[in-house]
């Protein structure tokens, strides 16, 4: 046990590596619960759209909705999300699944959502392109409304 200590002072950034190692891993796993949403997968999402009513909403732009988007889904691009969001409000008991491309933009909306004070957020992990992976349908057209 002694020189354990030794060992720790001769290799110290060693030890300041892994403690920083650590603490990325649990921040990752984590934040959605600091954040107050979830991160499901595309089989979730489906489960919780057919089962749990869950709304749709991607956040990408009217033109990139146009091209593919899950079924059913609304369409209020991030940059405008927070000027439209008294049209959600309507929406504010059901759950809501949020989807952008990659995954990255869905985050900082969940949390706007939240801080709006919608209870049950969840974000779409990896966005539509996990979404197309898992080969799960797309619906085509203009965007719908809420």
């Amino acid at each position: 046990m002694e020189n354990f200590g030794t060992f720790i002072l001769d290799n110290w950034y060693l030890f300041l590596a892994l403690i920083v190692i650590v603490g990325l891993l649990f921040v990752n796993l984590g934040k959605g619960r600091l954040l107050g949403f979830r991160e499901v997968g595309p089989s979730q999402a489906v489960e919780l759209i057919n089962h749990e009513n869950a709304l749709a909403l991607d956040i990408r732009s009217d033109e990139e909705f146009a091209k593919g988007h899950v079924v059913g889904s609304i369409n209020i691009p991030f940059a405008l999300l927070d000027g439209r969001m008294d049209e959600l409000q309507r929406h504010r008991e059901r759950k809501l699944l949020v989807c952008c491309e990659s995954g990255r933009q869905a985050a900082h909306a969940c949390a706007r959502l939240r801080s709006a004070g919608f209870e049950s957020v969840h974000k779409l992990s990896g966005g539509l392109m996990a979404w197309r992976s898992a080969g799960l349908p797309l619906e085509r057209g203009a965007t719908k409304g809420t």
